[in-house]
């Protein structure tokens, strides 16, 4: 009966090291992605150059500042939180193009706001977040997100604010403009009968792939799946939107177990790969990020998706990121499977900021699920 008892804690002394080492090597792949991030871009503060110039409060660097707020979850180094707050006092906690803007991209850096604020009670921070939402609700309008995109950029800004706030109004106007985006725009982009999204108007049928097949772009269908797993955690399980939200999650979640390559990456054209197939970053990152979120609170189950979420996380390891920490096979900014082609291991993107952000996403929910 020792021998027994004594073989059976030896083996769960074994999976516990294991699980342990794991995670470790998981937040050491997250900090040397986020350490050459950091170092390329030592000073936040610095407009983008990529074509034109650009402020750094753009989407595309918004999306990294999500990233950092989710490594800063699992990693508390204060460098990350002075690196954030030297780019927002620069800005003055404003979105891009100022408070009058409905822009989804320009609203996007409101969530690492929302979130300082979160940490630190400053309202300065949040104040000028406020005055947007209030001026976008004002405007009688519900019909501004007509790219699936803009569901990831804004929808969370409204969840956290109603999250720190404890005012429905902004969840609520929150869920008619997803719900217009859902069913409506262009005759609704949400195909629920593929649990895939349209990336906009442009794509939705009789638009066809070159086989005939639906046009589903990766990191579309990566934004809206990043989305709901943010509203659906600010809101809760008990709140009235959860449940729908949730099904739409269900149903992402069956449809892109159904297009994972067998390397474990995805390709940026989903269900037609004839057209664009290859491997992609930023699809995967977005994919891996909602499915272990899903595992973790109990809505996918382990046994089905957690495969799934270690083959991603080794593909994006072994098959995406350099020795020092650079990201290969990010897509670059555009709006379908065709954009920024080839994507391959050494080519640098347009952008390089928002690939470190989606990749840190799914790094950090990941850790939580194997830690």
């Amino acid at each position: 009966m020792n021998k027994v008892f004594f073989l059976l804690v030896m083996m769960l002394s074994s999976m516990v090291a294991t699980a342990q080492n794991q995670s470790e090597d998981v937040l050491a792949t997250a900090r040397k992605v986020n350490t050459y991030f950091m170092t390329m871009h030592a000073d936040p503060t610095l407009d983008t150059n990529v074509g034109r110039i650009r402020p750094s409060n753009l989407w595309t660097r918004a999306v990294y500042y999500e990233g950092l707020m989710a490594l800063y979850e699992i990693d508390n180094n204060p460098e990350y939180i002075n690196y954030t707050d030297r780019w927002a006092n620069h800005h003055k906690w404003t979105p891009r193009n100022g408070i009058k803007t409905t822009d989804a991209d320009d609203q996007c850096c409101q969530q690492t706001y929302i979130d300082r604020y979160v940490m630190t009670k400053d309202n300065r921070m949040i104040e000028h977040v406020k005055e947007n939402l209030e001026l976008q609700m004002n405007s009688g309008k519900i019909g501004y997100w007509t790219w699936i995109d803009a569901i990831q950029m804004a929808m969370p800004v409204y969840s956290k604010m109603f999250r720190v706030t404890g005012e429905r109004r902004y969840i609520d106007h929150a869920m008619k403009m997803y719900t217009w985006s859902r069913d409506t725009c262009g005759g609704g982009l949400f195909n629920t009968a593929e649990g895939l999204w349209w990336r906009d108007a442009d794509y939705v049928p009789p638009y066809k792939e070159s086989d005939g097949q639906n046009c589903y772009w990766s990191r579309g269908s990566g934004w809206v799946y990043a989305a709901l797993v943010k509203v659906m955690t600010d809101i809760g399980k008990k709140d009235k939107y959860f449940k729908s939200l949730k099904r739409d999650f269900i149903l992402m979640s069956e449809a892109l177990l159904k297009c994972q390559r067998e390397d474990g990456l995805w390709n940026p054209s989903l269900v037609s790969p004839v057209t664009y197939g290859g491997k992609e970053l930023t699809g995967t990152a977005l994919f891996l990020y909602g499915m272990s979120w899903g595992i973790n609170n109990g809505i996918l189950k382990a046994k089905k998706y957690r495969p799934v979420c270690d083959r991603a996380w080794k593909a994006l390891v072994n098959d995406c990121v350099h020795a020092d920490g650079f990201l290969g096979y990010v897509q670059g900014t555009g709006k379908d499977p065709s954009a920024g082609q080839p994507v391959t291991y050494t080519k640098v993107p347009d952008f390089d900021d928002y690939g470190t952000g989606c990749f840190l996403l799914g790094a950090a929910e990941y850790y939580k699920l194997v830690r």
